[in-house]
């Protein structure tokens, strides 16, 4: 791990989204940003340590806390897990949209205050790394995304969970931001990485292998943009291979 940066986490809320920053090394010659989502049940300080190792390579580095998590929770995280995995489309796809439209609110806020470079960064884990490549193609200004154990289908097709199935309402949400769905919203040709456990059975690679073939004449000039790793015998974990790659790629990109 890099030598952690000294910066003190600091905290507000950016309309109604709870969020936090660690600003970079004042040696920093550019203003980027890298916005770094939670998992499932998490909150956005259980990302301290990824925002660390981003804020010590020059980054500004935020983490804001999903719809419905940490300081916007109405439930223990234990509550959400039962509700959520007791009726998958219904719950799980609200939270994946509204938070993804938050992004968009939190990239506006991060220009105005910090004039930060327009070519935008993404990750997250998990339920994280979905609402993070959803957001790169609802938001031209997200240039790079990379994401553990995650996928741009929202249906999860094979996961080791039923479906359930979606209400009127969560359907909206589906079927107009789903990434698998909507190639068409990547065409600004965002540099996409996921890291993916080969053997993961609740967040199946097979839906990023999907959208990397549905992209492949989006990206024919460019196709080292999209990248998909499976690392063998890893399940729904993250690695630090996965982290380390993740990471790279955002430096590279």
């Amino acid at each position: 791990m890099a030598e952690s940066v000294k910066s003190a986490m600091q905290k507000t809320w950016i309309d109604h989204i709870p969020a936090l920053w660690i600003e970079p090394d004042s040696g920093s010659p550019t203003r980027k940003l890298v916005i770094w989502i939670p998992p499932f049940t998490s909150r956005k300080e259980d990302m301290e340590r990824y925002l660390r190792e981003f804020a010590a390579r020059g980054f500004f580095a935020l983490s804001f806390d999903p719809w419905q998590h940490g300081q916007r929770a109405t439930e223990s995280p234990e509550a959400l897990q039962a509700r959520v995995f007791g009726d998958f489309r219904r719950f799980m796809w609200p939270i994946f949209a509204h938070t993804a439209l938050d992004a968009l609110r939190v990239v506006d806020w991060a220009i105005d205050r910090w004039n930060v470079e327009r070519g935008i960064r993404v990750g997250g884990i998990s339920m994280g790394g979905d609402v993070a490549v959803a957001a790169a193609g609802i938001d031209p200004r997200i240039t790079c995304a990379a994401v553990i154990a995650a996928t741009p289908d929202w249906t999860r097709m094979g996961m080791d969970l039923p479906p359930g199935k979606a209400d009127s309402y969560s359907q909206f949400f589906y079927e107009n931001l789903d990434p698998l769905t909507h190639p068409e919203r990547y065409r600004h040709m965002p540099a996409i990485a996921f890291e993916c456990g080969a053997e993961d059975q609740h967040v199946p690679a097979d839906g990023a292998l999907r959208f990397q073939e549905a992209l492949r004449e989006t990206y024919h000039s460019c196709p080292d943009r999209l990248r998909v790793t499976l690392h063998p015998g890893a399940g729904h974990t993250t690695t630090e291979a996965m982290w380390r790659n993740c990471l790279q790629w955002i430096l590279a990109h």
